[in-house]
């Protein structure tokens, strides 16, 4: 029979493990982080902002409902933390003025927004599945702020997609950190929908 982590605890504590040994034994492994590469929004909207579809997007868009929740790294949910996401449209274009492709961009995707997560730590956002670009496999950018917290700026990749192998930051991972940030794409309705949690060191 397993034990949920807080019967693991309770039970070493019986058995006179000290603490700190009990803690290193059983804390998450951190989201790696990464760069937030040459395309950060220069401005998100005052209000918090889930919702990145605007209308009808491009038929080459697929709508994704993307949600999960922000932990410590002894799971704790972690609460009022800010949470921003940013990724290329349909068409492989940046809602960015260093985007030299920007004006082709669909008027229908916001391309980047925040929310705060609430007591139990959890995010969403409706966006749209990531698609490739010259470079790059299909990634989206998390920024995660929270107080008493190291800041995280990382990337989330779609298992099972060919160009993860030749990207480079991707690859750049080792095995163990690209579990931690490939996400599982499921049905939902006419788009897709994932869960990915991200752990603060």
């Amino acid at each position: 029979m397993s034990l949920t982590r807080r019967r693991f605890i309770a039970c070493a504590a019986a058995l006179g493990v000290p603490a700190s040994r009990i803690r290193a034994q059983t804390t998450l492994a951190p989201t790696p982080a990464m760069t937030e590469g040459p395309f950060y929004p220069e401005a998100f909207s005052k209000e918090p902002m889930p919702d990145l579809v605007r209308g009808a997007l491009l038929a080459n868009a697929i709508p994704l409902a993307l949600a999960g929740r922000i932990l410590d790294r002894f799971g704790k949910p972690v609460e009022g933390a800010r949470v921003e996401i940013w990724l290329a449209d349909g068409l492989g274009h940046y809602h960015h003025s260093r985007d030299s492709r920007s004006e082709e961009r669909d008027p229908n995707f916001a391309g980047a927004g925040w929310v705060r997560t609430g007591a139990d730590g959890r995010y969403a956002f409706a966006a749209i599945r990531p698609v490739p670009y010259p470079g790059r496999t299909p990634h989206i950018h998390f920024a995660v702020k929270a107080a008493k917290q190291k800041p995280l700026i990382t990337q989330m990749f779609i298992e099972g997609v060919a160009q993860n192998a030749r990207d480079g930051i991707y690859g750049s991972l080792n095995v163990a950190e690209r579990q931690r940030v490939i996400a599982t794409l499921e049905r939902a309705g006419a788009g897709q929908k994932t869960s990915f949690d991200l752990i603060l060191a």
